[in-house]
């Protein structure tokens, strides 16, 4: 492995889903989040030195694909998410045709679609996550599945698609119409752009 000083480090696609996918993340999901926490990406050794992060789990995520090394840094989008948030989430679909939902079904984002169409598909997430919930009590754990929709018979490519993600606690379900382009930058950009806005979007989220 080179000198952590001459590096940083960012989530891929991969690493992204996995580090957001469930409410109650393990010690190795924080770590990933953690890539995400700064206005910059962090040099691979303020990662490692900060929280006391392993240079067995940086070389496990690389070898995983969650992670990759960057030669220079990278800058952290908007905090402010209304102002990039459209563009993103349509980068996410073939029809660039998608939804951010809060966990109590308020549409946070959408590109793509009319606001009521919109609405009904951010309500419906809503009740995916009550879904999960009273089945993960019953004792099968979907609280990190994703749903898919399908019109034809062969079920080939997915008309609506459900992506669950939790940052700081807070769920969220990003709604894809079409074929979902989840190998992605702008996920990362997303969820990073989510977690930089911090308490005040999360709480303004959740009480929706």
């Amino acid at each position: 492995m080179t000198s952590p000083h001459s590096e940083w480090l960012m989530l891929t696609p991969a690493g992204a889903l996995q580090a957001f996918a469930q409410a109650a993340a393990t010690e190795s999901d924080l770590a990933l989040q953690h890539l995400l926490s700064s206005e910059a990406a962090l040099s691979a050794d303020a990662w490692l030195s900060s929280s006391g992060h392993s240079p067995e789990l940086l070389a496990d995520s690389i070898d995983k694909g969650w992670v990759q090394r960057l030669q220079q840094p990278m800058q952290g989008p908007d905090s402010h998410l209304d102002h990039f948030l459209q563009h993103v989430v349509a980068s996410l679909s073939d029809e660039r045709k998608a939804a951010l939902a809060s966990e109590g079904g308020f549409c946070l984002g959408r590109a793509g679609l009319e606001a009521d169409e919109a609405e009904v598909l951010c309500a419906a997430a809503a009740d995916y996550f009550d879904f999960a919930k009273r089945q993960t009590r019953r004792g099968w754990d979907i609280s990190r599945h994703y749903v898919t929709f399908h019109r034809e018979s062969h079920l080939l490519l997915p008309s609506h698609t459900f992506v669950p993600l939790w940052v700081d606690g807070v769920g969220y379900w990003l709604v894809i119409l079409g074929e979902p382009l989840l190998n992605n930058p702008a996920l990362v950009e997303l969820l990073w752009g989510i977690k930089r806005a911090g308490r005040r979007f999360g709480d303004n989220a959740a009480g929706l």
